[in-house]
């Protein structure tokens, strides 16, 4: 649960500084689109940053390590599909059918919460 809270730290850490990146940097060099889904990518990834370190003090007590590794790991799994796919397509790093990656992501965070809340109704 340490690695775990590691990488929530790690990926609230990194949101700060890619929302930063994105209001400043990108500023002029990017629509107005293209920044509002950056910026979406960043909210998303700041949400489950902090909903990660949430999993893990809750895990001792009321959630399973085992649940709530796989909460954590979808989470991680959907920054890196949903959020990591939105900065690299409106930044131009990537292109094409990375695309595809973007809902894949919003799957894993969508089970990631089902899952949590299937834990809390058993």
């Amino acid at each position: 649960m340490r690695v775990l809270l590691l990488i929530a730290a790690i990926l609230g850490g990194t949101g700060v500084a890619l929302g930063a990146f994105g209001a400043h940097a990108l500023k002029g060099r990017l629509s107005d689109e293209a920044r509002s889904n950056y910026q979406t990518g960043v909210h998303y990834q700041l949400i489950h940053a902090l909903a990660i370190g949430v999993v893990v003090a809750l895990t001792p007590r009321w959630i399973s390590q085992g649940v709530g590794a796989w909460v954590s790991g979808l989470f991680i799994a959907g920054v890196i599909g949903f959020s990591g796919s939105l900065y690299g397509l409106t930044t131009g790093v990537v292109k094409g059918r990375w695309g595809l990656v973007t809902p894949l992501g919003g799957l894993c965070f969508l089970a990631g919460w089902a899952l949590l809340a299937v834990r809390a109704l058993a």
